[in-house]
């Protein structure tokens, strides 16, 4: 990755691993698809939920339906929206229905709607995790989506539950309630699961701890955990004396040491403890 007049240029190796994310997460959701989530009946929103629904009502083939959807969408969304969307999200748009298209003969894995919904959802959300990472999506009613925020205000988040809202309603009125209430199942598993692509399976702790013996602390807690410490300044609003504030964060395996310290040193500090999912920096993930 190269900085050149304020702008962040991706090298050769950077742009081809980006289109491996686009092409494989595609790959993997239109495989959950046809391998769980159609032959099951569950139609977790998005256009291949409604893909779903129009093969069962008519018997149109899922992939058909999906370019049907996802071209236009992505044209309208290109006039309405701007060009940001890019070539990347056009790749995933199209690719993602052809790889529907050439595993649609495959026997399903699985006839339990339950075991769909659930497995389906994870391959869904771990295919659209590599696809984000690959700084891409794939277009379809998250297109649909923007558009209806950009020209009516509400929130992007609400208008993404109202379209899957949608579609998950339909299913249960074409199927049955039972299969909506699998949709809704994939749903949630699928938004997990993206989480667990994009943010990762480590977990860290950032603790804020405020006490009269901040000093000895922070010495402890460099030379035991060797983890950085930041001090920042606060003003105590009852006392109004200084009362600096230490910030650090550490991973779970030594949150348990971390807090021994405190105790030993100071039974009566006061500590904040957070999550924090996603951190970059020396001791931790790279950028």
């Amino acid at each position: 990755m190269k900085h050149k007049d304020g702008q962040i240029q991706l090298t050769n190796a950077e742009k081809l691993m980006e289109l491996v994310y686009i092409l494989l997460g595609s790959a993997i959701v239109a495989l959950a698809f046809n391998f769980f989530l159609l032959p099951n009946r569950v139609a977790s929103g998005g256009v291949s939920g409604i893909s779903t629904i129009f093969d069962a009502l008519f018997g149109w083939e899922p992939a058909y339906v999906q370019w049907a959807f996802n071209i236009p969408l992505f044209i309208a969304g290109v006039l309405l929206l701007g060009k940001q969307f890019g070539l990347k999200t056009l790749v995933g748009t199209i690719f993602l229905p052809f790889i529907v298209f050439l595993s649609n003969d495959m026997e399903p894995a699985t006839n339990d709607p339950l075991l769909g919904a659930l497995f389906g959802g994870i391959g869904v959300g771990l295919g659209l995790g590599l696809v984000f990472r690959g700084k891409a999506s794939t277009g379809g009613t998250d297109l649909a989506a923007q558009i209806i925020h950009k020209y009516t205000g509400l929130s992007l988040g609400l208008c993404v539950a109202v379209i899957d809202g949608f579609i998950v309603l339909t299913a249960a009125i074409v199927f049955d309630l039972e299969r909506g209430l699998y949709a809704l199942i994939a749903l949630y598993v699928t938004s997990k699961t993206i989480d667990l692509v994009q943010i990762g399976v480590r977990r860290s702790k950032n603790v804020l701890i405020i006490s009269k013996k901040e000093k000895d602390i922070r010495e402890l807690i460099l030379k035991d955990i060797d983890r950085g410490v930041t001090k920042l300044p606060a003003v105590g609003g009852y006392t109004e004396t200084d009362r600096p504030v230490l910030m650090v964060v550490v991973d779970q395996s030594q949150f348990t040491k971390l807090k021994q310290i405190v105790k030993s040193i100071d039974p009566t500090a006061f500590v904040i403890v957070m999550d924090a999912t996603d951190v970059l920096g020396e001791g931790f993930k790279q950028t």
